[in-house]
């Protein structure tokens, strides 16, 4: 029988060091909530059940959970009594009984779901406590992890910590792993007989240890417990998560990226084999990109599906609801929101294509745009296949335009265009011999008076 495992979320922190009106795990990192990060890493370690503790905006670091598990158990911690204080808010989801209790950090958006499952089968060895570690480059001001023949004897603080102890690069994440049948046991032992008067989650390796219990360290790489306390550190994880996405890209999933530096992924970017990456390309969520497709530089995407062997920018705008077929190409300076481009239909210049169809090996002539919007409500186009829209064509939508029709240069078209039809929607041109000239003259005129005037007044 598979082990039961409650996943722990502590989001109650005020985050006042992010300057900012909302909370601090609601903050992003490659598109996602920090607080959805951690829970994608608990689930994807085997946890079962999800239990947030949230203090500020509490029903909307809720709302975002449930986003990804719609069954996650929300505890509203009213009062701020440390760690140990937050994870007993959890009581209630403790007492339901689990095999294996995680307690993670909401703002701890790296941790990887690997260093999770080790510490699970830590408890599954025998341990009934597993603290997650780390090495930083600088120890200074974190609690040392205090080991003797492999067990871990006390979480000792900087200020509390003898020189030999202070010498010791093996410091305290936060994480932790409780064997369910003991969690509340060990506790409720935790008590506030410090200077600030809170209850210390690190207590609990003391009080396990005078029970007589296990407790077992594991070692994290510093990156994936990297916390955020502030913009600069969200920043910093933000930069971390995107040089590992860029390398997996690049090593695991067959991508070319000319200039990895400069390109952004969202947390749930697709890319298939043989794709090409230009410089300065971003990446919002959403998006699946097919094998052998191109992305020029400077574009944007968000929402979008690219086929294989597209061709995109650069300089385009992809937003949400865009479905590019194979062969299909987008050029520079084109924007498209909600709409399907066909195999190997083109739409090559400074156009926009909003709420439409674009049938197969149909040409969007430069300019073009769908007029979609009547000041309350979106209308759709259709284009059907093999068609060919002229430059600087206005399509008003409710329209339809079919199958092999031609639609003049500067047209504006505001009713279908049968099959195989040219539609011609503009004044007929008239020329007026000499009228040219006249004009000319006439603005040189103006213009030379304009400078004599200038002269007589300076």
């Amino acid at each position: 029988m598979a082990r039961r495992c409650l996943s722990i979320i502590l989001a109650a922190g005020e985050g006042t060091r992010m300057k900012s009106a909302r909370s601090k795990v609601l903050h992003e990192v490659a598109g996602l909530s920090m607080v959805r990060h951690v829970v994608a890493a608990a689930v994807s370690a085997g946890s079962e059940r999800i239990a947030v503790v949230s203090g500020r905006d509490s029903e909307t670091v809720v709302e975002a959970v449930r986003r990804d598990r719609d069954d996650a158990e929300h505890i509203v911690q009213e009062e701020r009594l440390g760690t140990g204080h937050a994870v007993l808010a959890a009581r209630s989801a403790i007492e339901v009984g689990a095999d294996d209790i995680l307690v993670l950090f909401a703002d701890t958006p790296l941790i990887r779901p690997e260093t999770l499952a080790r510490a699970r089968a830590t408890l599954i060895a025998g341990a009934q406590v597993c603290v997650i570690g780390f090495r930083p480059e600088n120890p200074t001001g974190y609690g040392r992890l205090i080991e003797s023949s492999g067990e871990l004897m006390a979480i000792r603080e900087e200020k509390d910590a003898s020189e030999a102890e202070r010498a010791i690069t093996l410091c305290n994440a936060g994480v932790m792993a409780f064997s369910g049948d003991r969690a509340l046991d060990i506790l409720d032992a935790i008590e506030n007989d410090n200077a600030k008067g809170e209850y210390y989650l690190t207590d609990a390796v003391e009080i396990a240890r005078q029970k007589g219990l296990s407790v077992r360290a594991i070692e994290a790489e510093a990156w994936e417990v990297a916390g955020v306390n502030t913009r600069a550190e969200l920043a910093g994880v933000e930069a971390t998560w995107q040089a590992m996405r860029r390398e997996r890209a690049m090593l695991e999933e067959g991508v070319t990226l000319i200039d990895p530096a400069s390109v952004t992924f969202a947390h749930d970017t697709a890319l298939g084999r043989d794709v090409t990456i230009e410089p300065n390309v971003v990446f919002g969520p959403g998006v699946n990109v097919g094998e052998g497709a191109v992305i020029h530089a400077f574009s944007h995407i968000a929402g979008a599906t690219i086929a294989a062997g597209v061709s995109v920018g650069p300089f385009a705008r992809l937003r949400e609801g865009t479905d590019l077929k194979a062969g299909a190409k987008v050029g520079n300076f084109c924007e498209i929101k909600n709409a399907v481009l066909g195999e190997g239909a083109k739409l090559n210049h400074l156009s926009y294509i909003g709420d439409a169809e674009i049938g197969a090996k149909t040409n969007i002539g430069a300019g073009t745009i769908t007029c979609n919007y009547d000041s309350a409500l979106k209308h759709r186009t259709v284009i059907g296949a093999d068609a060919f829209i002229g430059s600087d064509t206005s399509l008003v939508a409710p329209v339809r335009v079919g199958d092999g029709a031609y639609v003049g240069t500067g047209s504006v078209i505001t009713d279908d265009v049968p099959d195989g039809a040219l539609a011609i929607a503009r004044e007929r041109q008239v020329n007026k011999e000499g009228r040219g000239l006249a004009i000319a003259e006439r603005n040189r005129a103006a213009k030379a008076a304009k400078a004599a005037k200038s002269e007589e007044t300076s």
